[in-house]
């Protein structure tokens, strides 16, 4: 599957953004799909993950209560809403995807990943 993640860009801290992660390929219901963030100098860091049918959602602990996270598998593209962004959410967005994960919070656990979007949150 390839992954294509757009809609960041830079906003204000308390204002919201909606990212999107298109997929390509016939098979996009049978992938769990997560979203990671990286900024300059951290480690790559999880953000949410929902499983195939999207009845399963897991949230990273900083991100909790202000992002969401939705998939229509009619459209093939997941969703990352963000609300409430504060500065510390500046990073370049990343979708992934697998179809066997033990594990939905670790970025090993991913084999395809899109190429990132830039969300930059200023004061």
């Amino acid at each position: 599957v390839q992954l294509q993640a757009f809609g960041g860009g830079l906003v204000q801290a308390g204002d919201s953004l909606r990212l999107s992660c298109a997929a390509s390929g016939r098979t996009f219901s049978s992938y769990v799909l997560g979203w990671f963030r990286q900024a300059p100098g951290k480690e790559r860091e999880f953000v949410s993950a929902i499983s195939r049918s999207g009845g399963g959602t897991w949230y990273g602990d900083s991100v909790k209560g202000r992002l969401t996270i939705s998939r229509d598998n009619a459209k093939n593209t997941v969703y990352l809403q963000m609300n409430s962004l504060k500065i510390e959410d500046t990073a370049v967005y990343y979708c992934a995807a697998d179809d066997m994960i033990a594990q939905v919070t670790s970025a090993r656990a991913y084999d395809y990943w899109g190429q990132g979007t830039q969300v930059t949150v200023s004061s």
